[in-house]
């Protein structure tokens, strides 16, 4: 007996599981590249994440010769979830009464106006160029969603405390807010609309909507009471995190929207408790991991073979987009009287969008998976346009 025929190399067989350890050790490595050179070249890096799950897609979908399933089977759709909840309930920290009084009127008034005229220009344009009621409804109420990093980044890289700055960092809050409302009323009505039974198809739109309230509240009360009881380190730690998962549990369990339930509970924690900016630092601290997983699968999600069928439904989505942008941001200053004050072109400073935007998109995809190609196709590449030209558009309002 030879050497050779004694000696086994001692490696388990690669399961899938281990496989997807692997696999997202090697997205967030790749992210710190991404990071790097962002910040050397000044690019967009949700952008760029977004195109490393689209080189991720090639892989798979040209090289491997698989279909446009998720890289991580089983595993993506927890983590974009996650981080969807994540996301929201930082959103609803920002909604607090204190800052709703400052400006409060102008910021309702405004992004009001921005957000039905966007939706409704996106919305009817779409219709008259004959797509699917689907697409046309689920992008209108995309359309809404903002991504307010890039804003807030160069509001204070230039530190303007004018009023339109001002405005635009509670608009940026208050916007996706309206979003996310506009999103789960649009799925509900869109569900009633497509199924035969109108009686049963309306209460389950009243429990999506109303039973996300209610599970914020269920979660968003308690955690105001228990936030600040704990000293600061790895209990405020284990509190965000645990708040996280139990949104993101219970709302997948239930059936209700995710996104309403954790913004709410965000809202009640902020407006309710005195130590409320806690449990949201901590938060923050652990949401870049998780936001990386989301924009890398967001991406891989694509089915390259439908790219060229989703161009003119791109190029229409951009276009009347940022023509609602325009419109609203437009009317709203001629609704508060205060054009001396405030450019008629602050709705392009919203221009930008990320994160929310695509996980609209995918939650839409999970009930209408017949739509999947074309939405997410059309999503994902116009989310790279506006993630662009989006601080070109900002700078130009603060100018």
């Amino acid at each position: 007996m030879t050497a050779s025929e004694t000696w086994q190399w001692p490696m388990a067989e690669l399961s899938t599981a281990t496989a997807n350890l692997i696999l997202l050790g090697v997205i967030l490595s790749v992210s710190i590249g991404v990071d790097a050179l962002a910040r050397r070249w000044h690019l967009p890096r949700i952008s760029l994440l977004v195109l490393v799950g689209v080189c991720l897609a090639l892989v798979q979908q040209l090289l491997l010769g698989r279909d446009g399933s998720a890289p991580l089977g089983g595993m993506s759709e927890p983590l974009i979830h996650l981080a969807l909840v994540l996301v929201s309930f930082l959103l609803g920290g920002e909604l607090t009464l204190a800052r709703l009084r400052r400006n409060g009127w102008l910021l309702v008034v405004i992004s009001l106006a921005i957000v039905l005229s966007g939706a409704l220009l996106v919305g009817v344009g779409l219709w008259l160029l004959g797509f699917p009621l689907v697409v046309v409804v689920a992008l209108a109420a995309i359309s809404v969603a903002t991504e307010p990093a890039e804003i807030s980044d160069e509001v204070y890289a230039r530190g303007d405390d004018r009023l339109r700055a001002r405005l635009l960092m509670g608009m940026v809050a208050i916007d996706d807010a309206w979003g996310i409302l506009l999103f789960g009323l649009a799925m509900a009505l869109l569900g009633w609309h497509l199924t035969g039974d109108g009686s049963l198809a309306l209460a389950y739109a009243g429990w999506e909507l109303g039973g996300a309230l209610v599970l914020g509240a269920a979660i968003g009360l308690p955690a105001a009471w228990l936030t600040g009881r704990l000293r600061p380190g790895e209990p405020t730690q284990v509190e965000a995190f645990a708040l996280i998962l139990l949104l993101t549990g219970f709302s997948t369990w239930f059936d209700v929207s995710g996104l309403l339930a954790a913004m709410f509970a965000g809202a009640l924690v902020a407006n309710f408790s005195s130590h409320h900016t806690r449990s949201f630092r901590q938060i923050e601290h652990i949401e870049w991991p998780f936001l990386v997983f989301f924009f890398v699968l967001s991406g891989a999600h694509v089915d390259l073979s439908y790219m060229g069928a989703a161009l003119w439904l791109t190029l229409a989505y951009i276009v009347l987009r940022l023509a609602g942008r325009l419109m609203g941001g437009a009317l709203g200053v001629q609704l508060t009287g205060r054009g001396r004050e405030l450019p008629r072109d602050i709705g392009l400073a919203l221009t930008p969008q990320a994160g929310i935007a695509m996980g609209m998109a995918l939650l839409v995809v999970e009930r209408f998976p017949e739509h999947r190609s074309l939405l997410l196709s059309a999503v994902v590449a116009s989310t790279v346009v506006f993630e662009v030209i989006g601080p070109f558009l900002i700078r130009r309002v603060l100018r």
